[in-house]
């Protein structure tokens, strides 16, 4: 990114964000696609993929002065160049660099964790020996494990599930 490059939003194809960062490099553009991790299940199993921290957008560094951006518009993968009018609408300064500086050492964007639900709160069960049964939420057990009061033969007992088992109610 030269010094007066300042950095722009490009709506991109469905699930073609990697395609537009590779084209635009290929045309010289600096680019940054801010990705997570996610986790994912399919089949009964949870994986954890790269994912695009904003699907369909990247940003994209231009020197208005030097560099022809209307190129972009018509890269492989890209859909368009999010503008104000016929001009391209700049991000507002730092937005970039404060993504950049809550990277970890392999590039993915961390989040504070917080729970999803509030004590108390209605939950279900959506997989396991216990799917579909209802139970209020009790607390997160650790990172990734949720703490569920389930009433089971009379009583509430306390069952902990990963945190993808269980949805609101």
């Amino acid at each position: 990114m030269t010094p007066v490059a300042r950095w722009y939003v490009v709506q991109t194809q469905p699930h073609c964000e990697s395609k537009a960062v590779g084209h635009l490099g290929r045309q010289g553009f600096a680019t940054y696609l801010p990705c997570y991790e996610k986790r994912r299940r399919h089949a009964r199993r949870v994986e954890t993929v790269a994912a695009p921290l904003f699907p369909r957008y990247l940003f994209v560094a231009i020197d208005m002065a030097a560099q022809r951006w209307r190129s972009i518009q018509s890269t492989i993968g890209v859909s368009r160049l999010v503008c104000n009018g016929e001009d391209p609408a700049a991000v507002a300064g730092g937005v970039v660099d404060g993504l950049r500086r809550r990277e970890d050492a392999r590039g993915f964007v961390q989040f504070e964790p917080r729970p999803r639900f509030a004590i108390g709160d209605q939950v279900r069960i959506v997989d396991g020996i216990f799917a579909s049964s209802l139970g209020l939420f009790d607390g997160m057990s650790d990172g990734e494990r949720v703490a569920v009061l389930l009433d089971l033969l009379g009583r509430k007992i306390r069952v902990v599930f990963d945190d993808l088992s269980v949805a609101a109610a």
